[in-house]
């Protein structure tokens, strides 16, 4: 059945300031609706269509003969060889069809065996219309290895492991969380040690931390294999092998199955935005042309990342993106993707030199590239439509209305969008200002100026802000004394007392008020202390700053533990009172002279004093919903390296008087000798007391 078109007016619904866009709109989803058709019509639909790794690449019949096929339509000749034929170019020759595609079958051994060894290499030689020999590794191969002191280019494996070495999955998929908690990790540098980390070593000593902090999402990066360890996961090579830098894939399994096993959703960073420029060991001129996968020329090329870039215009480029999506799903049991560089993909102009304004004609005009961004809705319809469960979020910098939309309803599909400008106003707070200079208004704006019925991830700050070149907010705050102050044995020196403050308090109010998701880099949530490095060769290939020093937030005399202890409780808080997943908060007073913030959400209130000095002993604060309410957190609690100057408990009462446009406000009882005492002060108060720097959540008593 064709697929419907789209309802001009449902888009305008959404939002109204779309109107004048509503053509260009119509237009990407008539695209969108043409290749949707095609793939139903000619491709059996998204089920069939999205399992090309079952048909392309090297695929082991049950009989145990091997088929191997490949999309090579330049090449006048190809032949596969490896270990199992001595390296042979003319021994197993290829049969290529009407559409490109090569084809050959190995017969199993007289014995009934593969005739290709588990484990051995293996490649693809061709010959070009020149007359050119190239080889190359096949490209839905899914592993690979590289020996380094032999050469820095990628070997293909022939993975087909015996029955009793498979990995066989025992856990079935969480359900899909509600109030998105997303750990970020690399599994490389998941150790302590000067070394690259292993998926076996993930298992066991970071998911039960991730476990323990309240984390329901792991968001794994780095994980399609890439040649160089310092981009980070982000120059792939090949799209459907797991880095064999971690381990196996029967190992990667484990990983997530376990995660599965903790109630814990997995997600992978896919990066489909671009690829590496390798020849040898990627997807480039793999049959010899420099446009199968990607565009030729300048269009193919991405000048700031040194990388190619895909033709998703092409049908075989559609089968092999979207198949890789099903590929990591299936094979893997991933749970969802963060996309990579989606503001990359969906403007011709990459995003390089353009300041986004906010205005909609930068969005739906000629700068928009419509192949890339009908890919983004095929992939999230597919996934979403074979995986109800599935989660994909976007990172995008441009702010594209409609992307977290549902394509039905012109959107672009995703769940979630990267909120990347709180990370970014952090970060230039901490850099330019200080916090006596903050204003209350602006933060806010920034944590809440997000599209309305579009789902967003708040995070504090980025995995590029972890690097060289730049700071943690840890390290904004409290740079060269983390070395000499961070030990209970010495002073809490005013530095270190700010930054442990103001840490706590970022967190909390990105948490809070920035989304409908929080995300946190591996190690941030416990100050980590350096930045982050990889081996290269500008620091001759040192593994120091490519780990995690997990030994000083596990040493009981050190303050990072306090970090830790608050980012577990401030999770497991949002666990019970659900305020992710809630409507966004109505802030009531943002008070840019006393430096106080107040808001409500999920019934919860938020009371925030960013004063750097003052503290108020007796503050009106408004609140929605009458009854009895308690302090259930503060970051000033001795746990947390606070000074108690903010106790958790006590009765607080509503009055039914409107203050700051909400229907009561806040007391204590004056009787009560536990409140009245708490601030540590002379005297009682009657409302409540704020200390400087600290933040108290209050809730309903039960």
């Amino acid at each position: 059945m064709p697929t419907k078109p789209l309802d001009p007016k449902a888009i305008v619904e959404i939002d109204g300031y779309l109107e004048p866009d509503v053509p260009n709109i119509v237009k990407r989803y008539d695209l969108f609706r043409q290749w949707k058709d095609t793939i139903d019509e000619h491709e059996g639909g998204y089920d069939n269509f999205t399992k090309g790794y079952l048909k392309f690449g090297l695929n082991v019949g049950s009989n145990g003969e091997v088929v191997y096929r490949e999309w090579a339509p330049n090449a006048r000749e190809a032949n596969l060889i490896g270990d199992f034929n001595d390296w042979n170019r003319s021994s197993h020759p290829m049969k290529k069809n009407d559409f490109g595609v090569w084809e050959i079958t190995i017969a199993p051994t007289s014995v009934g065996q593969c005739a290709i060894p588990h484990d051995s290499k293996i490649k693809i030689s061709m010959v070009t219309p020149s007359g050119q020999r190239i080889e190359r590794l096949p490209t839905w191969i899914k592993r690979v290895t590289q020996d380094l002191s032999v050469s820095p280019v990628y070997d293909a494996r022939f993975w087909n492991p015996p029955e009793s070495q498979k990995y066989k999955f025992k856990n079935t998929r969480p359900p899909k969380p509600k109030d998105a908690k997303i750990y970020e990790a690399h599994v490389g540098i998941s150790t302590s040690e000067s070394r690259v980390g292993t998926y076996k070593e993930f298992t066991q000593n970071i998911l039960p931390r991730i476990q323990k902090l309240g984390y329901n999402i792991i968001q794994m990066m780095a994980v399609m294999e890439h040649a160089y360890y310092a981009s980070f996961g982000y120059q792939v090579t090949n799209f459907f092998a797991a880095s064999s830098r971690y381990g196996s894939p029967e190992d990667l399994k484990e990983l997530i199955d376990t995660a599965h096993g903790m109630g814990i959703t997995v997600l992978l960073d896919i990066v489909h935005s671009h690829a590496c420029k390798n020849v040898l060991d990627g997807l480039n001129e793999f049959d010899g042309t420099d446009h199968l996968y990607f565009h030729e020329g300048a269009r193919g090329r991405h000048e700031l990342w040194d990388s190619r870039l895909f033709n998703y215009g092409s049908h075989e480029v559609l089968r092999f993106l979207m198949s890789n999506l099903r590929f990591w799903m299936e094979e893997y049991q991933f749970d969802g993707f963060r996309f990579d560089g989606v503001t990359s993909m969906m403007y011709k102009h990459h995003g390089i030199g353009t300041g986004f304004s906010g205005g909609y004609h930068e969005y739906f005009g000629d700068a928009a590239d419509l192949e890339a961004i009908v890919y983004l809705m095929l992939a999230n319809d597919a996934m979403h439509t074979l995986y109800p469960s599935v989660i994909t979020i976007a990172e995008d910098v441009s702010g594209m209305p409609l992307l977290c939309i549902p394509t039905d309803k012109g959107g672009v599909g995703f769940d979630y969008r990267l909120s990347m400008a709180v990370p970014d106003m952090w970060i230039k707070l901490l850099k330019h200002k200080s916090d006596g200079e903050w204003e209350l208004g602006n933060i806010v704006h920034t944590l809440t100026n997000r599209r309305h019925g579009e789902k967003s991830i708040a995070y504090c700050e980025s995995h590029d802000q972890a690097l060289v070149g730049d700071k943690t907010i840890a390290f904004w705050l409290m740079d060269k004394e983390m070395y000499t102050h961070m030990s209970d044995l010495t002073e809490m020196t005013p530095i270190i007392s700010r930054g442990l403050a103001l840490h706590k308090m970022i967190r909390l109010l990105t948490h809070s008020l920035g989304g409908e998701g929080y995300l946190n880099f591996e190690g941030n949530e416990f100050g980590h202390p350096e930045w982050l490095d990889f081996p290269r060769a500008g620091n001759n290939n040192s593994f120091h700053y490519a780990r995690r020093q997990w030994n000083v937030v596990d040493d009981p005399l050190l303050r990072y533990r306090y970090l830790n202890e608050f980012d577990a409780a401030m999770n497991h808080l949002e666990g019970q009172k659900g305020w992710l997943s809630a409507p966004q908060a109505y802030v009531s007073l943002k008070h840019e002279v006393d430096k106080i913030l107040v808001y409500e959400r999920a019934g919860v209130l938020f009371i925030f004093n960013f004063h750097p000095t003052n503290s108020f002993t007796d503050y009106r604060v408004g609140i929605e919903t009458a009854g009895e309410y308690t302090v259930v957190l503060t970051t000033d609690e001795p746990r947390f390296g606070g000074f108690d100057n903010a106790k958790t408990g006590g009765k607080y009462f509503t009055t039914p008087m409107e203050w700051n446009g909400r229907k009561n406000f806040l007391q204590v009882s004056s009787g009560d000798p536990e409140i009245t005492s708490s601030s540590g002060i002379s005297g009682h108060y009657v409302q409540v007391y704020v200390p400087s720097r600290t933040a108290l959540v209050l809730a309903l008593v039960n």
